[in-house]
């Protein structure tokens, strides 16, 4: 069950993808969260520069694997504004990363793209538990994800 807690690290991550997006990557947004509640770590996408595989749930996943033993990030939660894609998913399995929490579905992203006329993605939009049947997932949350819909909507809209 998403709480109050939950809620105000997915508003972070939706801010995170405004700010990815001024940057002029794609508008994802994402933060590894301490089972105490500590932000461990906050990313944007940086797919901007050419590199694809610059999601901020991969260096989320790469970070965690090197800096928290396997007991913290399996405690750990990550916050993303959009539900992990399957590279992402992938990384945070193998990396023993514990729950996710997402504001906006992959099926709700996919949806918004042929709305916008937007290309579709070269991966297949799966489900996280479909990469990653052991991870806790929840998600999506609706009034957050008509906002990362307007940020995908004004994405779209870039030359």
């Amino acid at each position: 069950m998403i709480d109050s807690r939950d809620r105000r690290h997915l508003e972070r991550c939706v801010e995170l993808a405004a700010e990815a997006l001024a940057a002029g990557n794609e508008p994802f947004g994402s933060i590894l969260v301490s089972e105490d509640g500590e932000t461990l770590l906050e990313a944007i996408n940086e797919v901007g520069g050419g590199d694809a595989t610059r999601h901020p749930e991969f260096a989320i996943a790469r970070w965690a694997a090197g800096e928290l033993s396997p007991d913290e990030r399996a405690r750990a939660t990550v916050y993303t504004s959009g539900e992990h894609c399957p590279m992402c998913s992938a990384a945070h399995a193998w990396a023993g990363l514990g729950r996710i929490v997402y504001a906006s579905s992959a099926a709700q992203l996919t949806d918004w793209q042929r709305e916008f006329g937007a290309a579709p993605s070269p991966v297949a939009p799966l489900q996280i538990r479909d990469v990653a049947p052991g991870v806790p997932v929840e998600g999506p949350v609706a009034d957050l994800a008509e906002r990362v819909r307007d940020l995908h909507r004004r994405s779209s809209e870039r030359p």
